[in-house]
This record gives C-alpha cells, sequence and structure tokens, in this order.
C-alpha cells in the first residue's frame, strides 16, 4: 500500500485537458492488470458529454481528478438524477466512473468531494458507484478479477472494496453475472420442458427482424420497461435514451442471436444477446483512428468470441410469477443457444442477474448456469 507524502490536489474537470487525463487515467492504472481492456476513448467521452448523452436530459453530474505532484492518481464523477428520485428514493444522489491508486488518502478526498458535491444538491444518501446509470456500468467489481470484463460491464482493481468501505460504505445490493457452456444443451428434465413449450400453439419464438429494426427495439424496450419496473434500482429509458440505445447497438446486433416470445398472439418476452465487443476491440488500445475502425467493422461482419453476453431479457410482469413465464425465459435460452454454439461463441454470460432476483436465478441455476463475478452497489447515508 502507498503511503502518501505529498499534498493530493482534487481538481475539478473542466478543460479539454482534464478530460482527456479522466479518461486515460486507467491505462496507467490497470498497466499490469492482464484482464482489464481499454474503453474506446470516444465512447467514455460521448458517455461524459452532456451533447450527446441523452442521460443528461434527467441528471447532472460533475467530475474530479486526484492529483499528485501534477500526475492524475484518481478520479470520481457524481451525478443527481430526476428520474433516480422518483423511482428509487428522494435523496439519494450517486457517484461513480471512480478509479484510485493504492491510497485511502486519495480514496477518501475523492469521495468526500463527490459527497460534498451531492449534499449541495440537497442529497441525503450516497449511492455507487454507477458509471453513470443503472443501464451504463452499475456496481464495483468484488469477485471474478481472474476473468475479462464483457462489453457493458466495469473491471476493478482487487483494492477498491477497502478503499470505498474504508469509507464507511455499506452494501445494499450485489449484482450477479452467469457463466453457461453453452455446447452442453440444458438437462434433459429441461430439454423436455422446453420441447413442450415449442409444440404449445399459445407460445411462439421468433427473431427480431432487421428490416424493421426501429420498431424491434422499441418493442424489445417496451417489454423491458414493463419487465424490470418492480426491480430495485429500475429506472425508466426515456424516448431519447431509447433512439441512443438503438443507434449505438445496431451495428453489434445479429438476428440470430435476438429472440422476441409472443403469447397468444401478443409479445411477451425477449432476449437479446451480443458478442463480446471488449474482445474485439481489446488490441485497439482504445482508439479507432486511424485504422481501428476498419479492423472493428471487418471483426463484428462474423464474430466469434469467447462469450456472447446476454445483457437484457425480460418478460412481461403479468407472466412472471406464471408457468408459462418461466417456460419462455427458458425457450429465449435454448432458442438462441442452438443459433450461437460454434458460430458466435461456446460460452454466455447472463448478466447481471439481482442477488434477490430468486426466479430467475433459479431458472439460470437449474439450466447449468453458475454465478462467476460478482458487483456491488454501497451505499452511505450523507450526515
Amino acid at each position: 500500500m502507498l503511503t502518501t507524502a505529498t499534498t493530493i490536489e482534487i481538481r475539478p474537470v473542466e478543460t479539454k485537458a482534464d478530460l482527456d487525463a479522466f479518461v486515460r487515467l486507467p491505462w496507467a492504472l490497470y498497466r499490469n492488470d492482464p484482464q482489464w481492456v481499454p474503453p474506446l476513448i470516444g465512447e467514455v467521452k460521448g458517455l461524459l458529454s452532456e451533447k450527446s448523452n441523452p442521460y443528461f436530459g434527467h441528471a447532472k453530474a460533475r467530475y474530479w481528478l486526484a492529483l499528485r505532484d501534477g500526475k492524475p492518481v484518481g478520479r470520481i464523477s457524481a451525478q443527481i438524477d430526476e428520474l433516480v428520485q422518483q423511482h428509487m428514493g428522494q435523496g439519494i444522489g450517486q457517484w461513480g466512473m471512480f478509479e484510485c491508486e493504492d491510497d485511502p488518502e486519495i480514496a477518501a478526498r475523492l469521495l468526500e468531494t463527490a459527497e460534498s458535491w451531492l449534499k449541495a444538491g440537497g442529497m441525503t444518501e450516497a449511492m455507487g458507484p454507477f458509471s453513470l446509470s443503472i443501464w451504463d456500468e452499475p456496481g464495483l467489481l468484488v469477485d471474478g478479477f481472474e476473468h475479462p470484463p464483457l462489453l457493458m460491464t466495469p473491471h476493478h482493481l482487487p483494492y477498491y472494496a477497502g478503499l470505498v468501505e474504508g469509507q464507511g460504505y455499506a452494501k445494499v445490493k450485489d449484482l450477479y453475472a452467469y457463466d453457461l457452456d453453452i455446447t452442453t444443451g440444458f438437462p434433459e428434465r429441461i430439454q423436455r420442458i422446453v420441447a413442450a413449450g415449442d409444440k404449445n400453439p399459445r407460445i411462439r419464438i421468433r427473431k427480431a427482424d432487421p428490416s424493421r429494426f426501429e420498431q424491434e427495439v422499441r418493442l424489445v424496450l417496451e417489454i423491458l420497461n414493463d419487465a424490470w419496473s418492480d426491480n430495485w434500482g429500475y429506472i425508466p429509458l426515456t424516448e431519447a435514451e431509447i433512439a441512443y440505445a438503438a443507434k449505438k447497438m445496431k451495428p453489434l446486433v445479429k438476428p440470430d442471436l435476438v429472440r422476441i416470445c409472443e403469447f397468444e398472439g401478443k409479445p411477451a418476452a425477449f432476449m437479446l444477446t451480443l458478442p463480446d465487443l471488449n474482445e474485439l476491440q481489446r488490441d485497439l488500445d482504445g482508439r479507432l483512428f486511424p485504422f481501428g475502425w476498419a479492423k472493428l467493422l471487418w471483426r463484428l461482419r462474423k464474430p466469434f468470441t469467447q462469450r456472447v453476453r446476454v445483457p437484457l431479457m425480460g418478460v412481461r410482469k403479468e407472466l412472471q410469477a406464471s408457468r408459462n413465464g418461466a417456460l419462455m425465459a427458458m425457450m429465449l435460452i435454448e432458442h438462441i443457444r442452438r443459433d450461437a454454439v460454434g458460430v458466435f461463441s461456446n460460452r454466455g454470460e447472463l448478466s447481471w442477474i439481482l442477488e434477490d432476483n430468486l426466479p430467475m436465478r433459479n431458472i439460470l441455476e437449474n439450466i447449468g448456469c453458475f454465478i462467476y463475478k460478482t458487483y456491488r452497489i454501497y451505499s452511505k447515508p450523507l450526515v
């Protein structure tokens, strides 16, 4: 552990140079971590930009750098989101983008700065990390450091949890990432259940129609907003955010990896699986220019990655507690598994799953999934 022998300066991000330093800091911190994947610099800047990210239509944020002798050694963001106030609770402010050298003083100064800003904005509780929202990269990795992060999931250094907990933060919720060997198929008992579902005239599983991409995205996200509305941490996606997400996901979406389930003729459930963009961009060092974009586009034509990821899946609320709801979830996974194995990947990650979402956890564990990563959300009262 480092000892701070010099003065630590906490500086707000105000200039282009500050923003560059904020975005590039992980390159120094993770230089000896073989699992870390450099994010695309343009994507990170787009996330943080009030001009490009529609998140800022209902939220505001500030960013800070920690410097020792002029050298960046830590960073943090703080966010106040109107939709968090409405759906998670009044007075909940959030922080994220947390990166830090192994030094409790730096961590303390960063977190205190974020907390002070939240308190000045009327917040009574600090919760994090969210980088920037629950739809981006929520949670601090506390288990599974030996595995690389998949697209839209965070990766952290093992000492981060100690730094955060050392400032009085306590666990609010764990989020799990499940791993599945998709080469083996389901246990025989589950296969019989799925086969019966395939013969059920009330249930129809179909692929997404790429010629109707925007309509299909809206349908999927409409089901999602209904399916997740009672979940802890749920924040509805706005119209602008739906359009933004559709534009970003379009190059990644493969029709064979998306399924929509109709029940009695009405769209009732869906599952979206994506190739692991992180693996495809790992050697680009965060840069698409001058030649990185061409490499990435070529790789996306027929992507095969170590794992594919299921970032979004949902069954309409009215069916979630029913036998048909569980059946549709298993059918969606199996239909995509058949098309993915050997073509897109041989393993899948289903993430993230709330620790207390026992119905979904039971489904996943019954088909052979196991937890291989844990992300933690922390909270602290602001007094």
